[in-house]
């Protein structure tokens, strides 16, 4: 008895110990990551890196509420092409961020903001209930001495912490210096000049057969002309490049589980992501990056042989979109806003695969605001002084109107319409949006107008309309100029 008392003590003792212990293990780890950067600005190319990209690909692991890491492999992706002048990243996009550090001094070399699938995957029901793994890589240029890698994400204020950090020798035998001999059939599409000073696009295919890299070529020059028809892409063109990789399939199209039809394809890519019928994702991160450094590249869109609408779009991953669909201009420009500039989606009555998160701090991204400081709104030398903050328009109609149509598309998709149906639905919601924002007193003007964020109140965006909110192709003034920021990065 008195053992089983002392057992029960023990219990009751760990068990009101463990959230310190988990606690001071939680600062200890944070102490080991803090690391003193020397310097901010950006250093000499030559004096510090090869002419070469390193390929760092690693598991990122976890479920809601934690995330691990581990090291798969470190290899060459052949030469650098991205920019040798704009090193740091001073935008710093998207939820997580990359530091590479000289290890000897702790002097800055290079750095980036990035997105990935798991960090979207943490916000989905499943996560809670299940681990996941996904793998994922970071490339920067090859460092001629050993360097720190330190890997951050944002915390609840929204503040970059670091999470994971890991040392890399580049003469180490783990790390594969060998290029790889790529067979691959490369085609450029829009060429401006040197890719070291251009921002560079690669299209992928997915879902084509050998004999539709005709189809997959024609495809890619129609929704490459689709992207540079719209500003800032079109006044920014010569800043440019697109290539093209061909990657035929054994089979034409691409899974779609939600209506059962499932296929083996190059890249993998496949509809129903997180359950989402219309979310178009591959996991097969290694052969998408194989395949993609055939040509140079910083951005990355694969085009699915479907007509079934779908696509997505994830910060410095990738996009999707399905090339033969009549919306597909706005799958195109719509997606690159935020695989370019990690442009937050402006609309709310669309169903979403994972949980929007609450409004409790002022948001990261550049096009939606929570209004917390109507005084100091981030775009606020683009709002006239007549303006009125927050900007009235016709909302309740507006919703009314939105939340019927998702109901039917609802009903559409379940009821399995051919997707020419599906089209011309599509076509007669795009024809009464116009109707409604026709009627608007401020329909031109930057202001801050309530919905935004998958949020029907409490974000706002920066005008009535923009292809983050709507299927109509032309972007905000803010938007515009998160895109026109992130070229300059690459091109200048």
């Amino acid at each position: 008895m008195k053992k089983f008392l002392l057992l029960i003590l023990s219990i009751a003792m760990f068990v009101a110990c463990a959230p310190k212990q988990q606690e001071q293990e939680k600062n200890e780890t944070q102490k080991t990551l803090e690391i003193n950067v020397v310097n901010k600005g950006n250093v000499d190319f030559d004096t510090f890196f090869k002419n070469k990209t390193m390929r760092f690909d690693y598991f990122h692991t976890g479920n809601s509420e934690t995330e691990h890491f581990a090291v798969d492999k470190i290899l060459s992706d052949g030469p650098w092409y991205g920019s040798k002048n704009v090193l740091i990243d001073e935008l710093e996009l998207g939820p997580y961020f990359f530091e590479v550090m000289d290890k000897e001094t702790n002097q800055l070399l290079y750095s980036r903001g990035f997105a990935n699938i798991f960090g979207e995957w943490q916000l989905t029901p499943e996560a809670k209930e299940n681990w996941g793994t996904f793998h994922e890589t970071i490339r920067f240029p090859w460092p001629l001495k050993p360097v720190t890698v330190i890997v951050k994400k944002r915390d609840a204020n929204y503040d970059f912490q670091p999470i994971w950090t890991t040392d890399i020798n580049p003469d180490a035998r783990q790390v594969n210096p060998a290029d790889i001999k790529h067979r691959e059939e490369v085609v450029a599409i829009h060429e401006s000049g040197n890719p070291n000073e251009k921002l560079d696009l690669v299209l992928l295919g997915d879902g084509y057969t050998q004999e539709e890299m005709d189809k997959f070529v024609a495809d890619a020059k129609r929704v490459t002309g689709y992207l540079l028809s719209v500003e800032p892409f079109k006044s920014r063109k010569n800043d440019i490049n697109v290539w093209a990789v061909k990657t035929p399939s054994q089979v034409s199209g691409i899974s779609r589980p939600h209506p059962g039809v499932y296929k083996r394809t190059a890249l993998s890519a496949h509809y129903s992501s997180f359950d989402s019928e219309r979310y178009v994702l591959s996991y097969d991160n290694k052969t998408i990056r194989d395949v993609s450094s055939a040509a140079p590249y910083e951005f990355t869109s694969i085009l699915v042989n479907e007509r079934t609408y779908g696509g997505g779009g994830i910060y410095k991953l990738y996009t999707t979109l399905a090339a033969d669909n009549k919306f597909a201009k706005y799958l195109m420009v719509h997606e690159m806003g935020h695989h370019i500039a990690a442009l937050a989606d402006e609309y709310y009555s669309s169903a979403v695969s994972y949980e929007a998160p609450s409004i409790e701090k002022e948001p990261w991204e550049t096009n939606i605001t929570a209004l917390l400081d109507k005084d100091n709104l981030k775009w606020k030398d683009l709002v006239d002084e007549d303006t009125p903050v927050p900007t009235p328009w016709n909302k309740e109609a507006f919703d009314e109107f939105s939340y019927e149509a998702q109901k039917k598309r609802t009903e559409m998709r379940a009821q399995k319409v051919e997707e020419s149906i599906m089209e011309d639905f599509f076509m007669d919601i795009h024809q009464k949006q116009d109707e409604y924002f026709a009627k608007e007193k401020y329909k031109d003007v930057v202001g801050a107008f309530e919905g935004a964020g998958y949020n029907q109140y409490g974000l706002y965006r920066s005008q009535l309309d923009c292809i983050m909110f709507t299927r109509h192709t032309t972007f905000c003034k803010v938007c515009q100029r998160s895109i026109e920021d992130v070229i300059d990065q690459y091109s200048k």
